[in-house]
């Protein structure tokens, strides 16, 4: 795709798509510090492993690489296919859905599962809004 600038808002599509990106993970910041000023624990336990507690850090790490895999995936998709953003939306909903399954299988309260999966959920959110090209 070209970086030409979109007509109606004069922004170019790769830096809509890097705002995509902070925005996800923004969200993602938001939920986590709204959780922890709600009292979420952010303590979870996966069969096997010790106690881990899911900081601030984490959250922004593990968005980060998300989004950019995403943005990844869509620019691969763009190269071989006219239906690149069908494609991309399609999978972007189906990974976000697996992303919560490890949720179900980890020992951890219910507002901890929540506010994770709804974490989960943001950056499917924010990046099938701002990724794809749109149509002009």
């Amino acid at each position: 795709m070209s970086a030409t600038a979109h007509p109606a808002t004069g922004m170019s599509l790769m830096r809509r798509r890097a705002l995509g990106v902070a925005a996800a993970v923004l969200a993602c910041v938001l939920i986590w510090v709204l959780g922890r000023i709600a009292g979420v624990d952010y303590t979870v336990t996966n069969p096997g492993q010790p106690a881990m507690d899911v900081g601030v850090g984490s959250v922004v790490i593990f968005s980060l690489v998300a989004s950019l895999v995403g943005w990844a995936a869509l620019i691969a998709l763009e190269r071989f296919t006219s239906r690149a953003t069908a494609i991309w939306t399609a999978l972007a909903v189906v990974v976000a859905l697996l992303s919560l399954l490890p949720l179900a299988g980890s020992e951890a309260d219910g507002s901890t599962k929540l506010t994770l999966g709804a974490m989960h959920l943001a950056v499917a959110a924010v990046l099938i809004a701002l990724l794809p090209a749109r149509n002009r």
